[in-house]
């Protein structure tokens, strides 16, 4: 994982679905072909966070399969 500036197309990032019209704290992610970038919804201007995408794929991996476990 790293910080770095990127120059991702605005229509590229997108917000979680469980983000609410009111968030105040909300993160973002845009899709690249080697990795995936989260910046701060209120910071768009500042650097993101790049998550190489098999990183990224072992994360989602592991928390749907801890979901799984919860009564």
């Amino acid at each position: 994982m790293s910080l770095s500036p990127q120059s991702i197309p605005e229509s590229a990032w997108f917000k979680s679905s469980y983000s609410g019209g009111n968030a105040t704290e909300c993160l973002e992610a845009a899709v690249t072909r080697s990795s995936v970038l989260v910046r701060d919804s209120k910071l768009v201007k500042s650097p993101v966070v790049v998550v190489r995408a098999d990183a990224w794929r072992c994360l989602v991996n592991g928390l749907l399969n801890e979901s799984q476990l919860l009564p």
